[in-house]
């Protein structure tokens, strides 16, 4: 019995398992069933980005949370690269947010690592004019190092600078002249050896001196400490007396204020009537002199003038 090959059906049969693999593969590949959304956020640096490529990786405290989309120059600012980044929707990209580059281990392959969200912090939003939420970024390590570097050659460079000024031929002589002066001056000091051990015996012997004169010391400055205690008890009963003398002075200046205030009044009065008693004595010795006889007859009147009469 001939067995007959139904080609339609093998070919249906290869079609239809050909489409079912390359969907398989489709899925597979873009993940159906557990499919993620993105956002696009940008960042822009000022520093190289050699080793980073795009679809590196973007991580958050180490954690892969996107990829970078693109990375391009901006021509109207040369010195800085815009990263585009495709990231989780539903990471806590937030205002302080801030993005790093990193490299990991010794392969060199470059990557961003996104830290610094706080809690209080605002999600960050696109501002106006930009189509996308922008990062802040901070130097990368190998560029803090750089730059710490550059001025640490940039100091060593002026530090070299400032020696050889230094060190040139005229301050090179000085040298040499201090260092000859220098010899010379020990020199001396050795050729004088002897004196000097004998000044400091001598040292040596003023200073015994002086500690067996010591307690003699003691007494005399006890002496002078009583001396000074007399001192001060003769000023304090000074200040004493003074201080008496000054009650008594203000004492008898009230008895006087007081002796003044009542006694001025009757002596101005007794005056004046002095004053006139002598006027009055004046006068009866002028009359006197004129006419002694007026003691005994007693004054005469005047006489009349013309045309006056006695009034009854």
């Amino acid at each position: 019995m001939d067995s007959k090959v139904n080609y339609a059906a093998v070919g249906v049969f290869v079609l239809a398992l050909g489409a079912l693999l390359i969907a398989g593969i489709l899925w597979l590949a873009a993940g159906s069933g557990n499919k993620k959304d993105y956002a696009l956020y940008v960042a822009i640096v000022n520093e190289s980005v050699a080793g980073l490529n795009v679809d590196a990786p973007v991580k958050y405290l180490g954690v892969d949370v996107g990829k970078v989309k693109s990375i391009h120059i901006d021509p109207s600012k040369p010195q800085e690269v815009r990263l585009l980044f495709a990231i989780e929707k539903g990471t806590p990209i937030k205002e302080d947010t801030e993005a790093v580059l990193k490299t990991q281990g010794l392969t060199g392959i470059a990557y961003v690592e996104l830290s610094g969200s706080t809690p209080n912090s605002g999600i960050l939003l696109a501002t106006a004019g930009n189509p996308y939420p922008i990062i802040r970024t901070k130097p990368s390590l190998s560029a803090r190092l750089e730059n710490v570097l550059t001025t640490v050659l940039a100091n060593l460079d002026r530090t070299a600078a400032n020696v050889n000024a230094m060190f040139d031929d005229d301050n090179r002589m000085e040298v040499k002249k201090i260092l000859a002066s220098t010899s010379i001056v020990m020199s001396t000091i050795a050729a004088q050896k002897t004196e000097i051990n004998s000044f400091i015996a001598n040292a040596a012997k003023t200073a015994n001196a002086t500690s067996q004169a010591a307690p003699n010391i003691d007494p005399m400055l006890a002496r002078i400490s009583r001396a000074a205690d007399a001192v001060e008890k003769m000023a304090n009963e000074a200040k004493l007396a003074s201080t008496g003398a000054k009650k008594t002075l203000d004492e008898v200046g009230g008895g006087m204020r007081q002796l003044t205030g009542e006694t001025l009044p009757e002596l101005e009065r007794l005056l004046g009537e002095l004053s006139a008693l002598s006027v009055s004595l004046k006068r009866l010795s002028e009359q006197t002199e004129r006419n002694p006889s007026s003691l005994l007859r007693g004054r005469q009147p005047l006489p009349l003038g013309p045309g006056e009469k006695i009034t009854p």
